[in-house]
């Protein structure tokens, strides 16, 4: 029986709104984020949705509880759904990561997976964890709507090797998710399918 898992990514956060790569630093909200999250919420609120899920990191779990408290559920943490660790990237904005080492940046944008960043969890064991993560969420969840709040890096490369796709292209491939933000996949055991893809919940259908 397939599930249907919304999944989404976090609220603006401080590191994001300059474009920095926060990774597994614990960041917070920014005020824009804190009002994406509760418009997450109040969407999530008029919906039928089963179950939600988040990432262990805080700027996950604030994103998450608005939809949690307006459906009356307890999110379930999921420590799978972290974000990649970005290592020497942690903190650094890309311009600053081509200063200090412009071959290790340029060899990153070019093949991800064959050339992570310095120190940095590489690209393929991620992607096989956040797949690992929502496989599961679907197995504990069959035939369910879950929300699942997660990280723009992570959830990419798990899409991509859900869907078949290059996990080292995944820069290219799927550019960015934008900030609270709904993509929804068809998960049954091992095959995936894709409804939609990045649509802000303000023009997201009335009916899922």
């Amino acid at each position: 029986m397939a599930t249907r898992l919304l999944l989404v990514r976090h609220g603006q956060t401080e590191w994001h709104a300059e474009n920095r790569y926060a990774g597994i630093s614990d960041v917070a909200l920014t005020g824009e984020g804190l009002r994406q999250a509760e418009a997450l919420g109040a969407w999530a609120g008029s919906r039928t949705i089963d179950a939600v899920a988040c990432s262990p990191l805080s700027r996950a779990r604030a994103t998450a509880a608005p939809a949690a408290g307006r459906l009356g559920l307890v999110p379930e943490v999921v420590a799978g759904l972290r974000e990649v660790d970005f290592g020497w990237g942690e903190g650094r904005t890309l311009a600053e990561m081509r200063v200090a080492d412009p071959d290790a940046v340029r060899a990153f944008e070019t093949d991800a997976a064959a050339h992570p960043l310095p120190g940095s969890e590489p690209p393929l064991p991620a992607a096989r964890r956040g797949r690992e993560a929502l496989r599961g969420l679907a197995e504990r969840h069959p035939g369910a709507v879950v929300l699942v709040v997660a990280h723009n890096s992570l959830l990419r490369l798990a899409l991509c090797l859900m869907l078949g796709m290059d996990v080292g292209g995944y820069r290219r491939l799927l550019p960015v998710l934008d900030n609270a933000a709904v993509t929804e996949i068809e998960v049954d055991g091992e095959r995936t399918g894709l409804r939609s893809l990045n649509v802000p919940t303000s023009a997201f259908p009335h009916a899922l």
